[in-house]
């Protein structure tokens, strides 16, 4: 069965934002809730590896459902039926946990009804923009007539710290996370003439990569959240992508990794070099996926559906016929701790 994303592809992001110089990020600018007060008063987020976990979580429990709030009003409202009809709320964030959680928070701040069925996802990283797309559309295919709002939110006040020369992983994550949230409703059986659809989600698998124990861990300190890079994590990805492929599109006798439109999660510059290299694609091929993250940098779960906007939009400003940059057929990746893939088959529709 083929479920499909309606016309409620939204994005928002802080209002703040900086410039990072230097080629190699390939990032122009970030959005961040963080400003120079809130580092006035809070001097512990400064410093390397200094306790700071209270403070950090002061922020985001109630930052991270508000960004959350506002890409999901965007999105409803684009979709254009009454949030009365949503029916099912998966909710993921990697910045903070609480309980209640934010899609309880989210669920008040919607003023959705309080017997929506909620989860809850926390701590799963860049690759949970392609589990929430396959969470939801299990969702929606086995409940006739649900309408799951799938939000991503993310800021950075869980990860920012001052710099270390001794932990360069440490800095690499400083020079390209972003603050941003995204929304999307997801719906097998979209009304005619009612709601417009703007991809089917075709099929959706999610894999552990071989050899890849330790690549990326995140972990959750007094000082917040840390994370651990191994210097290889690009080779991985590149060295196991095409299996990937191969087991998503054999199905659909798809071999040409060209003759699709591409969602892939911009961990950084380097994994989508050998990407791009390994699989022999075409430079505009990532296109949408850069350009999201030189605006953006990278938001973890929230950048495949800001890519996902970003190409449906461009697809009809471009004069494209198909949401897909005029192709039929696409592939959504995921990557992030583990190392773990999502890779979700896509369908485009008429722009």
């Amino acid at each position: 069965m083929k479920t499909r994303s309606f016309g409620s592809i939204y994005k928002d992001n802080n209002n703040l934002y900086f410039i990072i110089s230097g080629e190699k990020s390939m990032i122009k600018k970030r959005y961040m809730h963080i400003t120079e007060e809130i580092l006035r008063e809070n001097p512990s987020m400064c410093e390397y590896m200094a306790p700071s976990l209270d403070a950090r979580q002061d922020i985001v429990v109630v930052e991270v459902p508000k960004l959350g709030k506002e890409a999901a009003t965007r999105a409803i409202k684009e979709w254009g039926q009454p949030k009365s009809k949503i029916t099912h709320l998966v909710f993921c964030t990697t910045s903070g946990i609480d309980m209640p959680g934010a899609d309880y928070q989210l669920t008040k701040l919607l003023g959705l009804s309080p017997s929506v069925k909620r989860l809850m996802m926390y701590q799963q990283g860049c690759f949970a923009g392609g589990t929430v797309l396959r969470l939801a559309k299990d969702l929606a295919e086995n409940n006739k007539g649900a309408r799951v709002l799938v939000v991503c939110s993310e800021i950075t006040a869980v990860t920012f710290r001052g710099p270390s020369d001794t932990h360069l992983d440490s800095l690499v994550g400083q020079a390209l996370f972003g603050d941003g949230a995204a929304a999307i409703i997801i719906g097998s059986d979209p009304v005619a003439d009612v709601e417009k659809p703007l991809f089917e989600v075709v099929s959706a698998a999610q894999t552990i990569l071989p050899d890849s124990d330790g690549a990326i861990d995140g972990h959750v300190r007094e000082v917040g959240l840390t994370f651990h890079l191994l210097k290889d994590v690009p080779g991985i990805i590149s060295k196991n992508i095409e299996k990937s492929l191969v087991e998503a599109f054999k199905p659909l006798g798809i071999s040409d990794w060209n003759s699709l439109f591409w969602i892939a999660h911009p961990g950084g510059p380097a994994i989508l070099d050998q990407v791009e290299e390994k699989l022999a694609l075409k430079p505009k091929k990532l296109e949408a996926t850069r350009h999201v993250l030189s605006e953006y940098g990278n938001m973890s779960s929230a950048c495949v559906l800001f890519i996902m906007d970003e190409m449906r939009k461009k697809s009809g400003t471009d004069g494209f016929k198909t949401t897909g940059e005029g192709l039929e057929w696409g592939v959504l990746f995921g990557f992030g701790p583990g190392l773990t893939v999502e890779t979700v088959v896509l369908h485009s529709l008429s722009t």
